[in-house]
């Protein structure tokens, strides 16, 4: 199952990259040559998706064990495919190719049944949603592929930028001669400014849509000014941003307005659902932190990662399939990622970096940025190739750059990577002496270390005093225990109390060293033991031998010069 969603993951976004490769590639050129092929090309693509979704509705009707999967393959073919169409609907407007034919019918009833299609979306984003036909019913000349894609390209611009709580209207309106249908769309979105307005109907022209958490080609748009004129009509945009958009759409519904090779006098408007696909995601499980499939939970003890993408659907499928190996956490935006990781503990952080509010670049730099939260690994996903963007990414200080499409398996392979590496780190500090700790902290001023200098120095001049605590270390560290908990498990694997005294038997030993004839009571004293014997049962307990038996052998003529090597250090 993983191994099919990936496949056609890697499908839709090599058809997608190569299809826009194409089209720019068209206008640069030999435009009538290459749009033939690109057409050709598009047609070609789609019946091997069409083969895909007819295996995957068999498959589905034989095993409901998977069915947000298999949703998430549908939905993304089903986008696939549209995208497809409307690259097709603009090739073959620029190569002269996109024809009009017109049906006599009630026009009325066909704009208010295609209207209707759009209900679900609206609903699930808690939108106000009206649909207005005046009269309600009226019988006109129209080409009903057209008008659909001209509703459906409008209410789907609307939908994206329209809050929830906010008011989206058709309205359908004629003129006293009845041969003019004036279709307008209007809501209470983001708006637009006077520079957006001028590039509105540009192809590839996206209108910032990642900043309202949604998804755009470019060409919605476009196609829809180029179906307009098509059909003998004009479109008009008014908009005010923070007060919402309006389009007017006039289009000619008489028989005369239209050239005798564009008629089809035999088949009238078919009052069938519109056969324009709208892609929605009303039925899609939204990723949550919990799973629903008991079989694949990760074990206890599994790494706790925590994922950041604006799209629901890849960060509801990277949660489903990490599941199974990690305790996952998801958040739609880096503001999100940051308020998760303030009050939760993570191994790992994967984010993608094109995002609103915060991109991945900057959370990056907070996180590193942040002396409780350095330490966390980072592994930024992008669909940039460019050598520059892969710079930026270790700039902002991530630990690891993945491009998409991308493995399952290698990302992966990736995450262990870096948390064994963290693993190893804490490995190596509990096996360091005192001289070596306290080198290793100076070393480079990296967050880590100045992190780590800082602490060997607050318990270091507070070594002799026995109540020095939690309590006591976090303040002077400026910290919450649980962060300083946090900060410390990650570097040394070490909780709070466990690192004072890890560093105060260190500093037994180093003493021991130097001074080899030192009383076992004046020792613990030393190092903020009150009880001596409670001191040398933990300096057993560390190291393996008494510090009785560690000051005797010191204290020989020919000592060994490190009897606890072998041991912790």
């Amino acid at each position: 199952m993983t191994e099919i969603i990936i496949k056609i993951s890697i499908l839709a976004l090599g058809i997608f990259c190569s299809l826009l490769i194409y089209q720019r590639y068209a206008k640069a050129r030999q435009k009538a040559r290459m749009n033939e092929l690109f057409t050709n090309l598009a047609h070609e693509l789609l019946t091997p998706l069409t083969i895909l979704t007819a295996s995957i509705d068999h498959t589905l009707g034989n095993s409901a064990r998977h069915k947000d999967d298999y949703y998430t393959m549908i939905l993304n073919i089903q986008r696939m495919q549209h995208l497809l169409q409307q690259i097709l609907e603009t090739s073959k407007q620029q190569s002269g190719n996109l024809k009009l034919l017109v049906a006599n019918g009630d026009v009325m009833a066909h704009i208010r049944t295609t209207s209707r299609a759009v209900e679900p979306l609206m609903q699930k984003k808690g939108i106000d949603y009206s649909i207005q036909c005046t009269p309600s019913t009226m019988r006109g000349w129209i080409d009903t592929d057209k008008i659909d894609k001209i509703i459906f390209n409008l209410l789907s611009n609307a939908a994206k930028y329209t809050p929830a709580n906010g008011k989206v209207w058709l309205t359908a309106t004629t003129n006293n001669r009845f041969d003019k249908i004036y279709i307008e769309v209007k809501d209470t979105g983001a708006g637009m400014n006077s520079h957006q307005l001028k590039h509105l109907y540009e192809h590839f022209y996206d209108g910032d849509y990642r900043k309202h958490h949604t998804t755009g080609n470019g060409l919605g748009l476009a196609i829809t000014r180029d179906l307009v004129s098509l059909h003998n009509g004009k479109i008009e945009c008014e908009s005010h941003e923070g007060v919402g958009t309006t389009f007017l759409v006039t289009l000619p519904i008489n028989k005369e307005a239209y050239k005798k090779e564009q008629i089809d006098e035999i088949n009238p408007i078919s009052m069938a659902t519109p056969e324009v696909a709208f892609i929605d995601n009303a039925n899609m499980p939204q990723p949550t932190d919990s799973t629903t499939d008991a079989d694949e939970q990760a074990s206890e003890d599994a790494y706790k990662i925590l994922v950041v993408d604006d799209n629901t659907e890849l960060l509801y499928m990277l949660k489903r399939l990490l599941s199974a190996t990690y305790h996952v956490r998801v958040a739609l935006n880096g503001m999100e990622a940051l308020e998760h990781v303030a009050n939760h503990t993570f191994d790992l952080v994967i984010s993608d970096v094109m995002m609103p509010k915060i991109d991945g670049y900057e959370l990056t730099r907070r996180l590193k940025a942040n002396t409780e939260t350095c330490h966390l690994p980072i592994i930024l996903l992008t669909a940039c190739t460019q050598a520059e963007n892969h710079e930026q990414a270790l700039k902002a200080g991530a630990d690891d750059y993945v491009t998409k499409p991308f493995k399952l398996n290698d990302l992966k392979l990736r995450i262990n990577n870096l948390i064994e590496n963290r693993k190893r780190i804490q490995h190596d500090f509990a096996n360091r002496t005192i001289e070596e700790a306290v080198t290793m902290a100076h070393s480079t001023n990296t967050p880590d270390n100045l992190f780590m200098s800082k602490a060997l120095d607050c318990i270091h001049n507070h070594l002799t005093d026995s109540d020095y605590d939690r309590d006591a270390f976090a303040s002077d560290m400026g910290m919450s225990q649980s962060s300083l908990y946090n900060k410390l498990r990650s570097i040394t694997g070490m909780s709070v109390s466990d690192f004072i005294r890890d560093i105060r038997l260190k500093e037994a030993k180093r003493i021991i060293i130097e001074t080899p004839g030192i009383r076992v009571g004046e020792l613990a004293y030393k190092v903020g033991y009150k009880d001596p014997k409670y001191f040398a049962t933990s300096f057993k307990k560390h190291y393996g031998m008494r510090p009785t038996e560690f000051i005797d052998k010191m204290s020989m003529p020919n000592h060994v010069s490190n009897p606890l090597s072998s041991s912790n250090s």
